[in-house]
């Protein structure tokens, strides 16, 4: 009785003299409600993933698209053989006035005699020619940062690097082809038997929206024939078949589902 006299005095002493220290561990923990500071998830690409750019290649203009003939801005492979062959008759017959003054002054005829064409084809074949390599009404340019492809209507893809110095593009028993740039022009020198060389060169102008392309054909170091085709950039409209070519069926054409 006396043990129960004692805690009944001393127990609320001990409480009130507790009381501080659960009432702080208790606001400790139930009053400090600011949120755990965490550092924001950063969104960001896995860094290998990003494409990078070679600072090594250099910087080519923009072929690529889809690009159709501009008749009027293109030459015609006639009317530039008739012009051709008056600059050289009028070029013949400045040499033939020339040797006949020199013959009236008693000295040899200059110019006449060693200007042949040195058994190369005739420049009536090499217009013909340049006409049908230049026959294409569109073009399609596909471009990557590592080459540039011209797929041509009939004709073998032109394809070249975008690296500094010549590159070779095939060579077999029927001809060899070299390309690479002068400058901002992409061009293509082919080599054919009997000394036969085709040179095609690529630009376009500032504004992206004109493609020129200038054929130049030789024969034995001679004098070149030179045609200009121009080429305006325009969207091409979707295919209306995908057409593939089977051994067995032959060639196979399936509508695409956007022309459905």
């Amino acid at each position: 009785m006396h043990l129960y006299s004692l805690l009944r005095a001393t127990l609320p002493a001990l409480l009130l003299c507790c009381s501080p220290l659960l009432w702080a561990q208790t606001d400790t923990r139930s009053t400090d409600t600011r949120p755990t500071e965490t550092r924001p998830t950063e969104n960001r690409p896995d860094a290998d993933a990003l494409p990078r750019l070679n600072l090594e290649l250099p910087l080519r203009p923009i072929f690529a698209g889809s690009w159709e003939k501009d008749f009027l801005r293109s030459d015609s492979w006639d009317t530039e053989l008739e012009r051709l062959l008056l600059i050289r008759e009028e070029a013949l017959e400045r040499m033939r006035r020339q040797s006949s003054a020199d013959i009236a002054l008693g000295q040899a005829p200059s110019g006449l005699g060693g200007g042949g064409r040195r058994g190369g084809a005739n420049v009536v074949d090499l217009a013909r020619l340049a006409e049908y390599i230049s026959r294409q009404t569109t073009l399609t340019i596909t471009q990557t940062r590592s080459d540039v492809r011209i797929a041509r209507e009939g004709d073998a893809t032109l394809i070249c690097g975008v690296e500094d110095g010549a590159m070779p593009s095939f060579s077999s028993a029927h001809g060899s082809e070299i390309c690479g740039w002068d400058r901002n022009q992409l061009v293509f020198q082919t080599h054919l038997p009997d000394d036969l060389v085709i040179l095609h060169r690529f630009s376009v102008s500032s504004d992206g929206k004109l493609l020129s392309m200038v054929i130049s054909i030789s024969s034995r170091g001679g004098e070149p024939f030179n045609l200009r085709q121009s080429f305006n950039r325009y969207d091409a409209p979707a295919e209306e078949f995908d057409c593939e070519l089977t051994i067995s069926r032959g060639r196979v054409c399936n509508q695409t589902s956007r022309s459905r």
